[in-house]
């Protein structure tokens, strides 16, 4: 039984969302390869498997094998590998300067939670640089976890996904201090990717990423900060974060702006704005 829409797809190799396993659209861990004489989908997780012969008329499905999983324990804070990796990463010089100019951001200071890698593993085999940043507990300042970003000169890596945390490590509470505590008196902006808070670091500082909506929304009230500037995505999820965590400062006593934009983020009007 054919599960897949051959016809609809070009040559070419693609992500989707397994037929089989599939959790929604943003699930895409089958992969899809179409070329003249056929195609192919595996899914990585299941292991679900279709074939595709135009001549035939007709696909083939392959039996299901689901492969048995170890039960991995999730770190509640950073680990002793995580914490290694972190002292081996580097201040933002060389290539890391290159990419962050090229996507228009602000450079934060050495001492923030934002640093280099010149080799760094991905999953999927690739080794380049990448940047590592520290996440951290948003009130107790305890390091969870690490997030990677791989890029080149101009623009991230050709891996998918190109930015991802450490595997297993908790992000409860997190955010990255790309300005550190230090720098934060009575006033401190967030934003949920770290190019579109180095994109607001033009305009407005201290400043930190969230990571994404789901952190920004839960995004603990501080008692030391007095306003609040939110750099919201221009999208529903996005501006529903924003949205919350507005309203939860707001019944703190606190003072919120939220940013807006014709672009999704701040660092796509950055650039559309180039």
């Amino acid at each position: 039984m054919q599960l897949i829409d051959w016809q609809s797809y070009a040559p070419g190799e693609y992500r989707i969302e397994c037929p089989s396993c599939g959790r929604g659209d943003r699930d895409k861990t089958a992969g899809l390869t179409i070329e003249s004489d056929g195609g192919v989908l595996h899914c990585f997780r299941c292991n679900h498997v279709e074939t595709f012969k135009p001549e035939r008329g007709a696909m083939v499905r392959m039996p299901t094998i689901t492969p048995e999983r170890k039960v991995q324990q999730k770190h509640e804070r950073l680990s002793d590998w995580g914490a290694k990796l972190w002292v081996e990463c580097r201040v933002l010089d060389g290539l890391a300067l290159e990419y962050l100019a090229y996507r228009r951001c602000a450079v934060p200071p050495k001492d923030g939670a934002l640093r280099w890698h010149p080799s760094l593993t991905h999953p999927s085999g690739y080794v380049g640089p990448a940047l590592v940043a520290l996440v951290s507990d948003a009130t107790t300042r305890e390091p969870l976890s690490l997030h990677r970003t791989w890029v080149q000169s101009q623009g991230k890596a050709p891996v998918d996904p190109p930015r991802m945390p450490l595997a297993n490590q908790s992000l409860k509470n997190g955010v990255i201090r790309l300005w550190p505590d230090d720098y934060v008196t009575h006033g401190l902006a967030i934003c949920e990717g770290i190019e579109t808070a180095l994109s607001l670091a033009h305009g407005f500082t201290p400043v930190w990423s969230t990571i994404d909506a789901g952190h920004m929304a839960k995004f603990a009230v501080i008692r030391s900060v007095t306003c609040l500037t939110i750099g919201a995505d221009n999208d529903k999820a996005g501006l529903d974060a924003a949205k919350q965590c507005a309203l939860r400062w707001v019944s703190a006593g606190k003072t919120v702006r939220i940013t807006r934009q014709q672009c999704n983020d701040l660092n796509n009007s950055m650039e559309a704005a180039a």
